[in-house]
């Protein structure tokens, strides 16, 4: 694939600034444009960056009239689903609204190719004991509901405008890469599989487990971990996907393995070595019991293949860059 210069919303951030290495190392032009409300400028390298947010559409309008991007890569997003419950308004803010800002920004100079960072969240609690792309999509939440609205603006765009897409849902994005110097650092950190280790490095307030009566083999959550070099690679096989096919088109992106919070647990004790104690609280709103997929149209259409299939080796990653958290 030729080289592209490709703008990176949000390219400061966990996911992001992995992407922003991958998309170096393949010889493509990445710049980042991120606001900072989470991410770290450290992270990213010597690239372009100009902090902005896509709620700001003439802020938005004036990176375009600078650059001349070949695609865009859009990681920007509020994600707590907790929060979401809470205070849907930020997410339909942030998620749709600032979208909305970013894909007319983009048709107004031509750049039609997208590669959008979904969600499992779309599905919503499934009904099928592995998750394909044509699963019902009934979000329980509304960070679910944002990323599918999303979608649903893309099908619109490439149908009226010919804007090609690919949507990545994610499963659970874990992991940190291998050179051990940029990691996953939230500010509050809500994922597993970070707080497990902050947790056996004392660096938090104690693990907690929301639900242990889950209708699951040991009452607590199953989630599918996809290391998040694996979700850059499925970006880059996107993003040259996108060079040949139009429309808007969707792919799930995991391993096809469920584990659940106490299997991650002890793993993350075998790979660390330490006992890590955890309290059991109450279910969080909008979590559904178990979210698995089935990656196989990824792997048939984009070339896609998951380096990463065993939780330990995921979390013996993050654990290389916790011990020398610099954020």
């Amino acid at each position: 694939m030729q080289p592209q210069k490709v703008l990176v919303c949000g390219g400061a951030g966990y996911i992001g600034s992995h992407m922003v290495r991958a998309l170096i190392k393949a010889g493509h032009q990445p710049v980042v444009f991120d606001n900072l409300s989470t991410g770290h400028i450290d992270s990213i390298g010597d690239v372009d960056f100009i902090r902005g947010d896509l709620l700001d559409i003439q802020v938005v309008r004036r990176v375009f009239g600078e650059y001349c991007f070949d695609a865009v890569m859009h990681f920007s997003a509020k994600s707590l689903v907790g929060e979401s419950v809470v205070d849907p308004a930020i997410y339909y803010t942030n998620n749709v609204t600032g979208t909305a800002n970013l894909l007319e920004a983009m048709r107004e100079c031509g750049v039609l190719k997208l590669v959008f960072s979904s969600t499992a969240a779309v599905y919503g609690n499934p009904v099928t004991e592995t998750i394909r792309e044509d699963h019902p999509r009934a979000p329980v939440n509304p960070y679910g509901r944002s990323k599918l609205m999303v979608e649903h603006m893309l099908g619109d765009y490439a149908a009226a405008y010919d804007m090609r897409s690919v949507s990545l849902r994610y499963f659970n994005a874990a992991g940190a890469d291998e050179a051990g110097d940029i990691g996953e650092a939230h500010n509050p950190e809500t994922h597993l599989i970070p707080n497990v280790l902050l947790a056996a490095l004392e660096k938090n307030e104690g693990l907690k487990v929301f639900g242990d009566d889950y209708p699951t083999a040991d009452g607590t959550c199953v989630r599918d971990y996809i290391h998040v070099t694996d979700l850059c690679s499925a970006h880059l096989a996107a993003l040259e996907y996108l060079t040949l096919h139009n429309g808007a088109h969707a792919f799930n992106l995991g391993n096809g393995n469920g584990f659940s919070v106490r299997q991650v647990l002890d793993a993350a004790m075998r790979v660390t070595g330490k006992e890590i104690p955890y309290a059991v609280e109450g279910r969080r709103a909008g979590d559904p019991a178990i979210l698995v997929a089935d990656a196989g149209r990824a792997k048939t259409e984009l070339g896609w293949q998951p380096e990463y299939t065993d939780v330990e080796k995921i979390i013996e990653t993050a654990w290389r860059w916790h011990q020398e958290q610099r954020y």
